[in-house]
């Protein structure tokens, strides 16, 4: 006989069955023993009467989170004892074998409840047994369902999905690289990349025009609610396109999926504000317009600064080195004036006071972008040791053209109700940077650190 999950089971009304999963619950009724079975499907009531003698025997041995096999028939429920709360409780299958799979000694955490209030480090720990809880089962399916509407979305739109190299070259991103040592070329390093920018600039030039990925991207930075070492983010870029265009698709393809999944988006188009109002008007340019907290208030910012002011009184990129400016401001660019008032072609989206999306029409012209990275001290053989690749590249005839970048476990935390990213992720590191269950960051072996030509060494303590 085949396993069936329980909801494939609980409409087999009448027939035998065979399911599989945890004990949720156990209860003793007099001699006849309950328990609700669990698997990834639902819930379901056991029933087991003294009747089979040797099922009853196993049933008693039984305890909570146990793994077990059930062979018995799918039968409705007394009037009286059927349970609304749950989608199977009109029934319940009376079991007639019982096959003990796996036992469960004591949880080390309980999975009863949301599991806020357990400390985080214990349950990012024991997070397989963390993620038993109905709320994160949620979170999870829910990531999958965007995953695949999403997906179905940018395919219809006639985007192609590419994935670029997680292995890449440090560049400036905005945050610490984590660094990768090479063995075939001791002294050598690679990055794991921030981001696939420059990859997806590169494809337009190789003439793709519409791409996207969902594209995991590594940053040594400090943690907070909406920050890990490693997140996933929806990847888009798009050739021959204005600042509109991109804004347009993507407003299209988060209406899509937001309605795909049954939540309500309060303002519809997304409004559009400039940096200097909400910066004049908020204070922050990562505005919350939500009135109905129910719902999910997204909005544009737009006309950014194109740099900022270091601390050294220079200047640097205000988002990363390759947005363009506002063609009303090439020329200040390129005759370095009035630099603090330049404007770029970037936009963010934001939903409920979260940036969950961020992007612009980059640089195409190679002596434009030269020219943006010498504002920022960048020296000319700088420049072609970090960024000749993509120079030489813009010279064999490069498109205009922009992307976005969407914070998928940003959104998604936004639309499950989710304060922390660490809830929408199924394995993320603790605000201290420990990985889940894993004990990383650890030691590297002596044999390792010779294959790669490194060694460790020791901070001296101040006497």
């Amino acid at each position: 006989m085949a396993r069936l999950s329980i909801s494939e089971a609980s409409k087999k009304q009448g027939e035998k069955v065979e399911i599989a999963g945890w004990i949720n619950t156990r209860r003793n009724h007099g001699k006849i023993i309950f328990f609700d079975v669990r698997d990834a499907s639902g819930l379901v009531q056991v029933v087991v009467t003294p009747k089979e003698e040797e099922s009853y025997k196993v049933a008693e041995k039984l305890g909570s989170e146990d793994v077990i096999s059930v062979v018995g028939t799918v039968n409705k429920r007394p009037a009286e004892n059927i349970n609304k709360e749950i989608e199977t409780g009109e029934i319940e299958i009376v079991a007639e074998e019982i096959n003990l799979i796996g036992k469960a000694v004591a949880l080390p955490i309980p999975i009863e409840g949301d599991g806020y209030d357990v400390e985080e480090s214990i349950r990012f720990k024991y997070r397989y047994i963390d993620l038993r809880r109905p709320r994160l089962q949620k979170n999870l399916k829910l990531r999958h369902q965007i995953v695949k509407v999403a997906r179905a979305f940018l395919d219809s739109e006639g985007f192609t999905e590419i994935e670029t190299p997680y292995l890449s070259k440090t560049t400036p991103e905005g945050a610490r690289d984590f660094l990768v040592p090479s063995r075939l070329q001791k002294g050598k390093f690679y990055a794991l990349a921030q981001s696939p920018q420059q990859y997806k600039q590169l494809l337009m030039i190789a003439g793709i025009e519409k791409y996207y990925q969902f594209a995991r991207c590594f940053r040594d930075e400090d943690l907070r609610a909406d920050r890990q070492f490693e997140h996933t983010q929806i990847d888009i870029e798009m050739a021959f396109v204005k600042r509109e265009d991109v804004m347009s698709a993507v407003e299209r393809l988060i209406t899509f999926v937001v309605g795909k999944i049954g939540k309500k988006i309060e303002k519809k188009p997304f409004p559009v504000l400039t940096y200097k109002e909400v910066m004049e008007k908020y204070k922050t340019d990562r505005p919350n317009l939500n009135k109905n907290k129910a719902d999910l208030s997204f909005a544009w910012v737009v006309d950014f600064p194109l740099l900022e002011k270091t601390d050294e009184g220079g200047y640097t990129f205000a988002h990363n080195p390759f947005a363009a400016p506002k063609p009303e401001f090439v020329d200040s660019l390129m005759k370095e004036k009035e630099l603090a008032n330049l404007q770029s072609l970037q936009y963010d989206l934001v939903c409920n006071g979260a940036e969950v999306a961020g992007g612009s029409i980059r640089i195409h012209e190679p002596e434009v972008q030269r020219q943006a990275l010498r504002v920022m001290g960048y020296s000319d053989k700088r420049i072609d040791d970090e960024f000749g690749h993509l120079l030489a590249a813009y010279k064999y005839g490069a498109p205009v053209h922009g992307g976005i970048a969407v914070g998928f476990d940003r959104l998604v935390s936004v639309i499950a109700g989710e304060e922390n990213i660490r809830e929408v992720i199924a394995f993320p590191v603790t605000s201290g940077g420990q990985t889940s269950v894993m004990d990383a960051p650890s030691e590297a072996n002596p044999e390792q650190l010779k294959d790669l030509g490194l060694k460790i060494i020791e901070k001296e303590e101040k006497k």
